[in-house]
């Protein structure tokens, strides 16, 4: 299902670096929206506004319904622009959609089931080396996440790209490649613990330091005698 969140700018004349920062410090985020056979326009947000929705997980992988003036248009985020420190964006860039034509999005993978399943209460541990994915579909199948169940996992079990149950009209990008890249995404193992060293190795290791000291002192007892000659 795809969720979409409405949106207010304004068209900007004026850009450049110097008219982005007048626009950051009257609380107003610059922005550009291009595609769809279009030239790309300049535009602004209201910061408060923009920030609100952005804390949403799904404002990167929804439709984004924006008004400007009298005419609404429905965008995808493609890049967005965040202070390193403070809570604050900096730039935005959409891209226009088409109804009948594929889009490429980055979304989410929900993991369900870690409690339950019997790696894990086998003793294992939940490894999970994708938190999201790359879609492609039609703007009306743009899934806000994707779940993925592990309450089947044994330990030891890994599942892959090829795993994931998609929603209908969604294909996952790496699938789609000439051989597909279908890529481990979660994993249920045993975490191994360094075993500690045998006792024979540890008393071995004591008797080579007490021995060192002793051959050190023949080596100086020689030296001394050789020095009286």
């Amino acid at each position: 299902m795809v969720l979409e969140v409405n949106l207010v700018a304004e068209y900007r004349e004026d850009t450049g670096k110097g008219s982005s920062r007048r626009l950051r410090r009257a609380g107003k985020v610059p922005a550009i929206i291009y595609g769809a056979g279009r030239e790309p326009r300049a535009l602004t947000f209201d910061h408060n506004e923009l920030l609100k929705a952005a804390e949403n997980e799904a404002f990167l992988s929804s439709v984004l319904a924006v008004q400007v003036g009298p005419k609404m248009r429905r965008t995808i985020v493609k890049d967005i622009q965040v202070h390193p420190a403070k809570r604050q964006i900096l730039h935005l860039d959409l891209q226009r959609i088409v109804e009948d034509e594929e889009i490429r999005m980055t979304v989410p993978l929900h993991y369900l089931g870690e409690e339950t399943a019997p790696g894990v209460k086998a003793g294992g541990s939940v490894s999970k080396m994708f938190t999201e994915v790359e879609v492609i579909c039609l703007p009306k199948y743009l899934p806000e996440y994707i779940e993925v169940d592990l309450a089947g996992m044994e330990l030891d079990a890994m599942l892959h790209l090829s795993d994931i149950t998609l929603p209908e009209g969604v294909q996952l990008t790496a699938l789609t490649h000439e051989p597909p890249t279908d890529e481990a995404i979660v994993s249920i193992h045993v975490l191994r613990v360094a075993e500690e060293p045998e006792e024979e190795e540890a008393a071995a290791g004591e008797a080579a330091e007490e021995g060192a000291p002793e051959e050190a002192g023949g080596d100086a007892g020689e030296a001394d005698e050789s020095s009286d000659d």
